[in-house]
């Protein structure tokens, strides 16, 4: 009775984190590197990151040991759920002990990682052992030529289908999330339908978003999820709203007839700043209360100083407790030109 009691204490105490617009702390994407084998133009454009770049030296970079104290600072804020991601993930060495370590620190949370798929058909097996719950895979075209011309890279749709193949034989659970970009790539709406519907993989689409890193975004670029939604209507079947969303879930679910869904996160044309239960710390140990923070909170140096887990929890409940992020929401009247932090650098 008093373990129960205790438990029920624990999760009064999780559901009170909440930041100053009454949003909880349930999700971390943690950038785990800001490298990256890709250079597609809406995160890491080649004229930026040549082969000369530096990237951050690895003693800036936030260690496995460093991650996972910070996970456990904060599973008594709310944590549920972390994704690990970059930059590439799968490039980082040993990732599979990391997320063993932090599968340690919770036998209950739920751990994903995002990943372009390049390297996935290597890494599923032992992402899977290591206690691996999800994996989401970015491919932004099935038509091999598009994929190379948006990554920038030699890398077929193929090998990224592969490793998607690989991730579904392993036992992970699988999403597919697709970049609409106007007048590029929305031929290839019905191709991936088509294709991950026979795997029945979700595929989710993402309306082109002014993220930190991206060249000359601007609205005329955007497809709303409305017009996607038509273009697989007429070209595949009717599609039905699905109702049962949890909160903070970030893709408007719909489904063909026989309950196959797509997933549409729609930022632009229906932002979701108001359920927003994301955290995000960069690959140098930063943390961001939004995608489009310009500034972040720099954790790695209070680790540095000799912080332990309960002086992090503090510090990151100061943080959130004063977050008041909704850059979707209020796009629209922002006048001056915001600068993002860029997206390989925390995740997208």
């Amino acid at each position: 009775m008093l373990v129960k009691q205790l438990n029920n204490l624990k999760h009064l105490v999780q559901d009170m984190t909440e930041d100053s617009l009454g949003r909880p702390l349930k999700d971390l994407r943690i950038s785990i590197t800001d490298r990256c084998n890709f250079r597609c133009n809406y995160c890491m454009p080649p004229d930026q990151f040549s082969n000369n770049h530096e990237f951050l030296p690895r003693s800036e970079i936030l260690s496995f040991e460093d991650i996972t104290l910070i996970v456990k600072s904060m599973l008594s804020l709310g944590l549920k759920k972390v994704r690990i991601t970059g930059g590439e993930p799968l490039l980082r060495k040993d990732i599979c002990t990391l997320i063993s370590m932090i599968r340690e620190c919770d036998s209950d949370l739920d751990i994903a990682l995002t990943t372009n798929g390049s390297l996935l058909s290597k890494f599923a097996d032992d992402l899977a052992k290591s206690g691996l719950d999800r994996v989401t895979v970015s491919i932004d075209a099935i038509d091999d030529k598009m994929v190379r011309e948006i990554s920038n890279s030699n890398v077929s749709s193929q090998e990224i289908v592969d490793g998607i193949i690989a991730a579904k034989n392993s036992g992970l659970k699988v999403k597919v999330n697709t970049v609409v970009i106007k007048d590029f790539n929305e031929n290839q709406i019905i191709p991936l339908v088509e294709l991950f519907y026979r795997m029945r993989v979700t595929v989710r689409f993402i309306e082109y978003m002014d993220v930190g890193g991206t060249r000359d975004w601007n609205p005329n670029q955007v497809v709303f999820g409305e017009e996607m939604r038509r273009i697989i209507e007429r070209g595949i079947g009717t599609l039905s709203p699905v109702k049962d969303s949890q909160y903070g879930e970030v893709a408007n679910r719909w489904c063909l007839e026989d309950g196959y869904q797509i997933g549409f996160i729609e930022s632009i044309s229906k932002p979701f700043c108001n359920s927003c239960t994301r955290a995000r710390i960069s690959a140098n140990g930063s943390i961001y209360t939004c995608l489009f923070s310009e500034h972040g909170h720099d954790l790695k140096s209070l680790i540095k100083m000799g912080a332990e887990s309960k002086d992090l929890t503090d510090a990151i409940a100061a943080v959130w407790g004063k977050r008041e992020d909704r850059y979707s929401e209020i796009r629209q009247t922002i006048t001056s030109k915001s600068k993002p932090v860029q997206m390989h650098f925390i995740g997208g």
